[in-house]
């Protein structure tokens, strides 16, 4: 049994689940269209080159789900789902995922967006563990802050590395799926780098090492 890691965004999903719920989020009318719009514009372009400051992204992302109650955000994801997700989940990604479950693999989600977005999504794949950037929460409630560590870049090997400890597992044999050069630590140190829907850089990276490239799209 090795572990098989995928990235969400653009990996398992033809879109980015993190811009797409502050595009539905301001579709809405819960956020300011025209200020929220383009502030993730921004940060989406600053994440595509590779330049994306995590913190300052998640200072802006989060604050919606501290102004909001759980009740609520569940009720509007469910909408988000239907809306944004449905439309770009792939089903040649899910029939690798099976591969693996089928394979007796340990199948994870390891994903810069945070918990409360990506949770759902994975699951809709059939993926019950999820690493991911954590929101706070007190109380109930979230805070707007992040708990612990964001998983991004090398962030994404440093949680899963803890994971590993805590879960006595470790990467013989590991795969990890994903399209971003944001990903190239975690790539780097698994058995069996795969890349997706790779973007430009990853894509002359993954050239140059040889690994397989896939498009499920």
């Amino acid at each position: 049994m090795a572990l098989a890691l995928f990235d969400l965004d653009k990996t398992l999903l033809a879109g980015d689940s993190d811009f797409l719920w502050g595009e539905f989020l301001s579709e809405i009318g819960v956020v300011d269209v025209d200020e929220y719009q383009k502030k993730n514009k921004e940060f989406f372009n600053d994440y595509a080159k590779g330049e994306l400051d995590i913190n300052k992204y998640l200072e802006f992302c989060l604050i919606p789900l501290a102004n909001n109650s759980i009740k609520q955000l569940n009720k509007w994801h469910q909408q988000f789902m239907t809306e944004k997700i449905q439309s770009i989940f792939l089903e040649k990604a899910k029939k690798v995922v099976d591969f693996h479950k089928k394979n007796s693999d340990r199948v994870i989600v390891i994903t810069a967006t945070n918990s409360f977005v990506t949770r759902p999504i994975a699951q809709a794949y059939g993926i019950d563990e999820l690493l991911a950037t954590e929101p706070e929460m007190i109380d109930g409630k979230f805070t707007g802050k992040v708990l612990g560590d964001p998983c991004f870049q090398i962030g994404k090997v440093h949680k899963l590395k803890q994971w590993c400890k805590k879960n006595n597992e470790n990467l013989d044999g590991s795969y990890f799926y994903s399209d971003s050069y944001n990903d190239l630590p975690l790539l780097e140190l698994v058995d069996n780098p795969i890349v997706v829907h790779a973007d430009n850089k990853l894509k002359k990276i993954a050239k140059e090492q040889n690994w397989l490239s896939l498009d499920w799209t």
